[in-house]
């Protein structure tokens, strides 16, 4: 191990890929740092990683209390362990050694609710806590992730000159971090960030889907025409990596990789904590639904199979319709699908932020989060721009939809939204994220909705009561009798 004369400005415990790009990011910009993980081969894994790229002031321990100790006080220690138990085994060893004052960060995709837990036991020890989103991957995580930390406003401090030079940086508008809020807010708003991230990904998905089931596009023209996407207005992160995904030779054998990576999509839970969220609070989210249902849907690929057959042998090919299609003009039509749905999965994660935040007093910025979303994180896009701007204009903006300039782009593109997804239906090709998305778009644009019907039939059969649209006050009609004897 490294001698250390001086104490680290920082400590950091979990040295996976994540935990050892982190640290080899704060270490390059300057700031040495302390290293320990439980089995000691990825202390010296990290520490020689850190000789070879440069000579980085990075010193491994494979002992807790001299890692705690050799860090400058007051102490602060980011973790990056797998959520749950790891996390609490994880504390309670270095908190053994940790002194009044000192903090504790936790940088894993954890549930909310566990980070106010812990901010609150810990804070019966003196210690402070805080709770950061880390978007961007092993690649964010070594270049400069978007960093989202909420909890302790005072232990933000001690940690804010390190993270506005870990984070990424975008020209126009600085480093992509920022405090988020109070308690659990940022484990939260990285959640929701993961939940649009699903609905972003289904998307671009569907347009895959339709543009090769139905418009016959090669793996070579799909490259192109998502390379020319990543040029405009659905420039992003997801875009470029979806191009060079296409362009990829398989090298075990003959063809494109893509066409070998088996149709069945993994997750680690934080798509389905945004949607239990959404329902827990009374949000619409039916594009990250629809995501989360194509991935349980992907996971019966055995099903599938069998269904296929079955199917097949009534006479339903793959897909339903040969049809002959104007390729421009389909590529152009997907593009434009494509923005406006992915407007409607963005409103549907800003609003639950928002709903959230009015809960639980965090007083969240939504155009502050959508700044540093711009870089370092999956979802950066050029598009969140223009949702910060949105938010900039009317920070009380009900819906990103009634925002007068992406109203306007919907309008100009929902026509060829409908023509995707009805040739998608025609074609027997599933885009639920695009379908869900629309029908959101016409519900929420809609000033009367069939629910009127809905009441009538809750205050039939359970007497619910329902309110009229002439006349104030709760209303109860004995609907059954009024029937019966309409019919003597």
């Amino acid at each position: 191990m490294a001698q250390l004369t001086n104490p680290t400005r920082i400590g950091l415990a979990g040295l996976a890929v994540m935990g050892q790009n982190l640290a080899l990011n704060i270490a390059e910009k300057g700031f040495p740092i302390s290293v320990y993980n439980r089995s000691a081969s990825k202390v010296d894994e990290t520490v020689e990683r850190a000789k070879q790229e440069g000579n980085l002031p990075v010193y491994g321990y494979h002992d807790p209390e001299a890692f705690v100790k050799s860090i400058q006080k007051p102490r602060v220690i980011i973790m990056l362990v797998k959520a749950g138990a790891p996390v609490d085994q994880t504390i309670k060893t270095l908190s053994a050694y940790l002194e009044k004052g000192d903090c504790i960060i936790d940088g894993g995709n954890e549930w909310y609710e566990n980070t106010e837990r812990r901010e609150k036991e810990v804070a019966d020890l003196g210690l402070l806590y805080l709770g950061m989103g880390v978007s961007g991957g092993e690649e964010g995580a070594r270049n400069g992730p978007s960093l989202m930390p909420g909890g302790s406003f005072e232990a933000f401090k001690y940690i804010e000159d390190i993270l506005l030079k870990v984070a990424a940086q975008v020209p126009d508008s600085g480093p992509c971090v920022t405090y988020v809020g109070k308690g659990g807010s940022g484990n939260f708003v990285k959640m929701v960030h993961n939940g649009i991230e699903y609905g972003d990904m289904q998307l671009i998905a569907e347009a895959y889907d339709v543009l090769k089931s139905v418009g016959k596009l090669s793996n070579e023209e799909l490259q192109s025409v998502f390379s020319e996407w990543n040029r405009g207005e659905l420039l992003s992160f997801l875009i470029e990596i979806t191009a060079d995904i296409f362009g990829i030779k398989d090298d075990k054998g003959n063809g494109y990789l893509v066409d070998k990576v088996l149709d069945k999509t993994g997750m680690k839970g934080t798509g389905k904590w945004t949607v239990q969220q959404a329902a827990e609070l009374s949000v619409a989210a039916p594009t990250i639904e629809a995501s989360l249902d194509a991935r349980f849907l992907s996971g019966l690929k055995e099903e599938r199979v069998e269904a296929a057959k079955v199917f097949k042998s009534g006479g339903f090919s793959d897909v339903l319709t040969d049809q002959s299609v104007d390729k421009k003009q389909l590529i152009d039509d997907v593009r434009k699908a494509l923005y406006a749905a992915k407007i409607c999965s963005y409103a549907q994660g800003m609003n639950l932020i928002r709903a959230k935040s009015i809960e639980k007093g965090w007083d969240l910025k939504l155009g502050e989060l959508a700044r540093i979303w711009k870089g370092g994180c999956i979802i950066r896009a050029i598009f969140l721009d223009r949702i910060k701007q949105a938010y900039d204009r009317n920070p009380n903006l009900a819906n990103l939809l009634v925002d007068p300039e992406f109203a306007k782009e919907i309008i100009d593109r929902q026509s060829a939204w409908r023509r995707v997804v009805c040739l998608a239906i025609n074609s027997g090709v599933s885009t639920p994220g695009m379908s869900a998305s629309l029908a959101y778009f016409d519900t929420y644009r809609r000033e009367r909705l069939p629910a009127n019907l809905v009441q009538a039939q809750r205050d039939y059969f359970g007497a619910h009561t329902y309110e009229r649209v002439d006349i104030e006050g709760s209303y109860h009609t004995e609907w059954f009798k009024l029937a019966k004897q309409s019919r003597i």
